[in-house]
């Protein structure tokens, strides 16, 4: 019997104003999570970033305030208060309550460049937020509006007179807890990046930071500065300080071409891999683009030649690739583009395919001229590129040989013994590996284990720290070969992500320091060599409880911290407490059901918010210097949970 079609004219719905923006938020700011909740703030400092772009602010105050609203204050020209002609409202109320209204589209457009995309920043701000107040000192008045969820409740109104030549825009928001329903919670260090980040590309820009959670010895709020004369030189050099340079100059390039403005900076280092951090109109660009692709092709395209020309390469079967020019190459790309094309409203990819020439020529041209006014330059930096060309050559040697000293019709060859692997009848997506922390833990995994879909590979000790070294030293230890292999993927440039023998590879190691150690030794390893892995979620870290609670035999409840436990042995009052000093001593059915089950199991997902950050934190606790180390551990010691 067919059903009553009810599909009619009433079932269409018309979302006006803002509406939309609250209905369907991931369309706008990406997603409804911490990351959604601090994008809020980078859209309203965005705004006032072009403020400076444009020549008419010079500060910029951000305060998180205690209840984890959030106010921006700039000294531009402040958002004009007069009536719009067409909308016939308040211009001010236009910006932040129309979508697609702002000041950065039509050929009088005030602003030559800026990071705004469609002009839904403020207004989308304002529409997840539960109140907004946007303040204005404009032509020595003080104008002020409200809102609550996109909607004015305070029309604009003269509050008061300016100084004289006083003027600027204050934007104050609270995020609504309706839309942002994981956190609220403003993340400190995340704004504190972003806002350096920001000050570094925009030299001469002063930029304050108030976190009034916090307060300081001297009954202050917490508050820092950012300000830079040297623009992205200063930022090379940050990023440098726990690197090692080859030479101590810096190449730095700003031009303009065809109303493209480009900023480079890069710098040779002795570190084995690349670090490229790209920008479009301070928008970070963590997916690279057109700008990117330009000022690579530029930087081989130069030295090519000269090494070309010196008849450096004396293999013709093995040619100088890319890749080769580029290891330990420090750059930092920034464009200006007065139509930026990005991949969706955040803003993570350059498509503009006119960049791509502009950069490559004007990066082509000035780096080569550099080098050849400096000739005692070239050397070192040709040494480091040639370096890295025989050490991937020799190892691509090596592996070549060993897959003709093992090449079997059976695949399994190459698997190490440790493994015990599940049925390879299960599909690649439903398989786990999990990387185990000792033998004895191991044996337990392997009785505890699902075997139709779960794999173990037993670790023995830790492994390398393999931060500053080369990939063909690396390749040599025997438990690192093993991971590699049992994974299947290869690494490096062999690296293959289709062919992954498991969709989920788990780090599983006791849950204590030593514990830690390994599992920031593995994901070290994983992140310098094996990085798709963790972009496309395919790594985590297994959470073993520290505490069982048992009468006689019977496990009662497992908890994961000292202040759990407190709270566990008031519901268990007179249970046995068990500490586990590590995986192995947990019997088969412990581990199963704490840690490795999927219907019981807690696993954490290892991903990457922020690469610079990341790359910064690898740096500091796994390069080579110690004192590197003591400062990030004097810094973040009070976030430690020390078990005495």
């Amino acid at each position: 019997m067919a059903k009553k079609n009810n599909y009619n004219e009433d079932q269409i719905r018309v979302l006006e104003g803002l509406e939309a923006v609250r209905v369907r938020p991931d369309m706008y700011i990406g997603s409804r999570d911490k990351k959604g909740l601090h994008h809020l703030v980078w859209e309203i400092v965005d705004n006032s970033v072009d403020e400076y772009m444009a020549g008419f602010c010079n500060e910029i105050n951000v305060t998180i305030h205690e209840n984890n609203s959030i106010t921006v204050k700039d000294n531009g020209r402040g958002i004009p208060v007069g009536m719009h002609k067409k909308q016939k409202k308040p211009t001010l109320e236009v910006v932040l309550t129309v979508l697609h209204a702002g000041g950065k589209f039509g050929g009088d457009s005030p602003y030559k460049t800026s990071g705004g995309l469609h002009g839904v920043g403020s207004s989308c701000v304002n529409a997840l937020s539960t109140h907004m107040i946007a303040t204005v000192v404009r032509d020595g008045k003080i104008h002020q509006i409200e809102f609550s969820e996109g909607k004015t409740i305070k029309p604009l109104s003269t509050i008061g007179k300016a100084p004289k030549n006083d003027s600027g825009t204050t934007i104050w928001f609270q995020p609504d807890h309706t839309i942002f329903k994981e956190t609220l919670e403003y993340d400190f260090q995340v704004i504190y990046n972003r806002l350096r980040e920001s000050a570094f590309l925009n030299k001469g820009l002063k930029i304050t930071l108030t976190d009034e959670r916090v307060i300081e010895e001297d009954n202050t709020f917490h508050n820092v500065q950012f300000y830079y004369e040297n623009g992205i030189k200063d930022f090379i050099e940050h990023l440098n300080k726990k690197r090692t340079p080859i030479i101590k100059d810096v190449f730095y390039i700003s031009d303009t071409q065809e109303d493209i403005s480009i900023e480079s900076a890069f710098q040779y280092t002795t570190d084995y891999s690349e670090y490229i951090v790209s920008f479009a109109n301070n928008i970070k660009t963590p997916g690279g683009g057109t700008h990117e692709t330009g000022f690579k092709s530029a930087v081989a395209s130069v030295l090519k030649k000269i090494i070309d020309e010196k008849d450096l390469v004396k293999d013709p079967e093995e040619p100088l690739i890319s890749d080769d020019i580029r290891v330990g190459l420090v750059s930092i790309v920034s464009v200006k583009v007065p139509e930026p094309q990005f991949e969706g409203q955040t803003k993570g990819k350059l498509s503009n395919a006119e960049v791509r020439t502009v950069v490559q020529r004007l990066v082509q041209q000035q780096f080569s001229k550099f080098l050849y006014d400096n000739p005692k330059l070239i050397k070192p930096i040709l040494d480091k590129v040639m370096q890295s060309y025989e050490e991937r050559v020799s190892l691509k040697k090596a592996r070549l040989a060993i897959r003709k000293q093992n090449k079997k019709e059976d695949s399994s060859f190459s698997l190490p013994d440790k493994l015990v692997d599940c049925r390879r009848t299960t599909p690649v997506e439903q398989c786990e590996l999990f990387i185990v922390e000792g033998d004895s833990a191991g044996g337990s995994a392997k009785g505890g284990r699902d075997n139709v879909f779960q794999a173990v590979l037993p670790l023995r000790g830790k492994i390398l720290n393999v931060q500053n070294m080369d990939l063909k030293k690396i390749m040599e230890n025997n438990e690192i070969s093993n991971i590699v292999s049992a994974i299947g993927t290869g690494t490096g440039e062999d690296f293959d992500y289709e062919q992954r023998r498991y969709e989920k590879i788990i780090l599983m190691t006791d849950a204590d320091v030593d514990g830690s150690h390994i599992a920031v030794l593995l994901l070290t390893f994983i992140y310098k060599f094996m990085r798709p892995l963790i972009d496309n979620g395919n790594v985590y870290l297994a959470q073993p409880p520290l505490f069982g609670l048992k009468r006689g035999v019977k496990i009662l409840k497992f908890v994961s911290s000292e202040e759990e436990l407190v709270i566990a042995k008031k519901q268990f009052p007179g249970a046995m407490v068990q500490r586990y000093k590590g995986l192995g001593e947990m019997n088969k059915t412990e581990l199963k059901v704490t840690t490795m089950d999927p219907a019981t199991r807690t696993l954490v997902r290892a991903t990457i918010d922020d690469a610079h950050l990341v790359s910064e934190l690898f740096e500091s606790l796994m390069g080579d210097s110690p004192i590197e180390r003591k400062r990030f551990i004097e810094e973040n010691s009070h976030k430690a949970d020390i078990d005495i």
